[in-house]
Order: structure tokens, then C-alpha cells, then sequence
């Protein structure tokens, strides 16, 4: 994802580059780790209950940057009652997202307001926002370093990132990004009473073409009790990506014109 669902990664970047960097600088160097010009995914949601039951989902996922942003769309394959299902995001000018939903059921496609940005996604534990979370500007956050320490054996900064814009749904996001490598291990997100709401957890990285991706992406509610882990199947860098597959049409018939 350059999305939630990679959430980062690559292979070089010289420990002495980091020694001096400030927040922001540390921030964007863990969001710059799989960049590609296109990303192509198929992956599996599993998503468990309070009570330890399970369900699954399948999802096709494609991205595209360029001149007018990033575009981002997720196909629900799996089981049938989603089967169909479309959403779609795409950066705008005024440096937010612009996000639309089809669902079979409506025959329809319905547009995702901002104020809606911290609704559930699908039944799973990410939200509208989360799912955009790692292409959201840089500059729309103020990022702090808060510490340094280690988890799981690798030395991290631990950062910060406080949203400028009051309609955003966390109050502060705080990071674990490895000091040596930029990799993200673990992310807080606080809600807007300052308490922590969900925490998100990326492991199993391997080497996808010369990119450090994770395999493993899982995020839990700690209200509900619940979780939802996403596990990376296939996925492809800088595959052709036709420019018809970010459109409204295509959400509404899943065919490219």
C-alpha cells in the first residue's frame, strides 16, 4: 500500500541519512519506501470478533500516482454477499480525497463525504480515513519526535503526527518507524477525546521487487474487541494500470470504457 493496505517499505536508505533528520523528514522517508508508480494487490481480510469467530474477504487493490495524484481502488471479490462491491478514492486539488462507493445491492454509486471519513469500512476495523491514511499530505499533520526505543529488537523513533484540520478523526497519531531501515512497525491513532482507539501493526516483510513490503497489516479496535488483518496474497509494482479503472464508471460496471 501506498495505501493502509502496504503501508511502506524499500531497501535503501543509508542509516547515516537519518541520523540528522527531523519528524517530518523520518515521516516522509517511511512513506516514500514503496514508491511505485502503480501498485497491483490481491489480498485477504480477515476479520475477527469479540468472541474469536472469523470471516474473510477477498480484495483486488490498485493504485496509480502521477500528475493528478494518487488514485486508489478496491475490488471485493469474496464471499458473495460483497462480491461487486467498488469503492474508489482520488486525491483533489485542495489536498484532501475525493471517495466513492458502489454497492450491488443499491445498483448505484454513492459519494463518501468528508464527514463521513471515520465511518466503518465493510464491517472491518478500518475506517474511510485509514484506508487513506498513508497518502494523506504531509504537510496536513505537525510531526514531533517523542522518543526513541526499541520494539520487537529494532531501534525506532517514535513520532508524533498531530492533524492541522480539526474534521480529521484522530486526534494524534503516534509511529514506530525503524531507525536504521524506515520500515513501520506500529501506529497508535487516538480518537478526538485524546484516547487511544486503534492500534495498527505491519509485519512479514519480504523483498517484492528490490521494494521491503509488508505481508501482514492488522488493525484493532480496542472498544469493540475486534480486528481486521490483512494478509498480501500478490502483489505487483509498476504493472500498466489502465487510467479507466479510477473512474465512476468503471465503479459502477467494472469494466473499462
Amino acid at each position: 500500500m501506498k495505501r493502509v493496505m502496504l503501508l511502506a517499505a524499500a531497501l535503501v536508505l543509508g542509516a547515516s541519512s537519518l541520523c540528522a533528520q527531523d519528524a517530518v523528514s523520518i515521516v516522509k522517508a517511511a512513506r516514500d519506501l514503496a514508491k511505485a508508480d502503480t501498485t497491483s494487490t490481491r489480498s485477504r481480510m480477515v476479520i475477527t470478533a469479540k468472541d474469536g469467530s472469523t470471516s474473510e474477504r477477498v480484495i483486488d487493490q490498485y493504485s496509480k500516482d502521477g500528475p493528478r495524484g494518487s488514485r486508489m481502488i478496491i475490488v471485493f471479490q469474496r464471499p458473495a454477499n460483497v462480491a461487486g462491491t467498488r469503492f474508489l478514492t482520488m486525491d483533489n486539488a485542495s489536498g484532501g480525497e475525493d471517495r466513492w462507493i458502489f454497492l450491488p445491492s443499491l445498483g448505484k454509486v454513492r459519494r463518501i463525504a468528508a464527514s463521513e471519513g471515520g465511518g466503518n469500512f465493510m464491517g472491518t476495523d478500518f475506517s474511510y480515513d485509514d484506508i487513506s491514511s498513508m497518502d494523506r499530505d504531509i504537510e496536513r499533520d505537525t510531526h514531533s519526535i517523542l522518543r526513541e526505543e526499541t520494539l520487537d529488537g529494532a531501534l525506532c523513533y517514535v513520532v508524533q503526527s498531530v492533524p492541522k484540520d480539526t474534521g480529521y478523526q484522530y486526534s494524534k497519531t503516534i509511529t514506530w518507524i525503524d531507525k536504521a531501515r524506515s520500515l513501520i512497525y506500529r501506529g497508535e491513532m487516538y480518537n478526538r477525546r485524546g484516547e487511544l482507539a486503534k492500534v495498527m501493526e505491519m509485519s512479514g516483510y519480504r523483498d517484492v521487487q528490490g521494494r521491503l513490503t509488508p505481508m501482514q497489516t492488522k488493525v484493532s479496535t480496542l472498544a469493540s474487541g475486534t480486528s481486521t488483518t490483512i494478509y498480501m496474497d500478490i502483489i505487483k509494482y509498476d504493472d500498466p494500470i489502465p487510467e479507466g479503472v479510477f473512474t465512476t464508471a468503471y465503479l459502477e460496471t467494472g469494466r473499462v470504457r
